[in-house]
C-alpha cells in the first residue's frame, strides 16, 4: 500500500501528538525525574522519564531514546503497560501518550531536562508530583508484563480541573 493509501489529512477533525513516558523499578523504588524550572507548570515536580516520539521513531526507540537522554541508562527489557489519550480542549489535536515499564539496577545520572532519583513506590503525593502521578502510578506498577495495557482518557472540565478515566 503506497503512502498516499494512508489516509493521514492534516484537514482531518482530530489528531494526536505521540509521547512516551517510562517507569524503571528497582525493587519497591521507581525512577522519577524532578523537572527544571523551565518545564513551566511542571517545574521542580516529579514525573516519569519521557517526551516526544521523533520522526523515524517507534513508541519503544523513543522511550529507550528519552530514557538514555535523561537518565543515561541504556534499557533493552521496556514492555508498554498503558496507553492515555489526552484531550487538551483542542478540537483538532489530542496527545496520545505510550506508557512503558521496565526494571534496572543502573545507577541512572541527572540530566540537563532535571534530576533524577528513586523514590519509594508510597511516598508519591501531589505536593511533590505532576498532577496524575499519585492516581497513574499505583495502576501502572500493579501491571505485570504480559498484562493488557491500561487504557485511560484525560480531560479538562471547563474550570480546568483534571478528570481521569480508565477502562478496566
Amino acid at each position: 500500500m503506497p503512502a498516499s493509501d494512508q489516509r493521514v489529512d492534516p484537514n482531518e477533525k482530530y489528531q494526536f501528538v505521540a509521547r512516551v513516558l517510562v517507569f524503571l523499578t528497582r525493587g519497591d523504588e521507581v525512577l522519577l525525574i524532578q523537572w527544571k524550572p523551565k518545564k513551566g507548570a511542571w517545574a521542580n515536580l516529579y514525573n516519569g522519564l519521557g517526551g516526544r516520539v521523533e520522526h523515524g521513531e517507534t513508541a519503544l526507540q523513543a522511550a529507550q531514546r528519552e530514557v538514555h537522554e535523561e537518565c543515561g541508562v541504556k534499557v533493552d527489557n521496556l514492555w508498554l503497560c498503558a496507553i492515555l489519550v489526552i484531550d487538551v480542549g483542542n478540537s483538532e489535536l489530542g496527545k496520545l501518550v505510550f506508557i512503558f515499564r521496565g526494571e534496572t539496577e543502573a545507577n541512572p545520572i541527572s540530566s540537563t531536562e532535571g534530576r533524577v532519583a528513586w523514590v519509594q513506590r508510597g511516598q508519591v503525593n501531589t505536593e511533590t508530583a505532576v498532577e496524575d502521578l499519585p492516581i497513574l502510578l499505583p495502576r501502572l506498577l500493579a501491571i505485570k508484563r504480559g498484562d493488557a495495557p491500561l487504557w485511560g482518557f484525560y480531560e479538562y472540565d471547563k474550570t480546568g480541573k483534571l478528570i481521569i478515566r480508565f477502562e478496566d
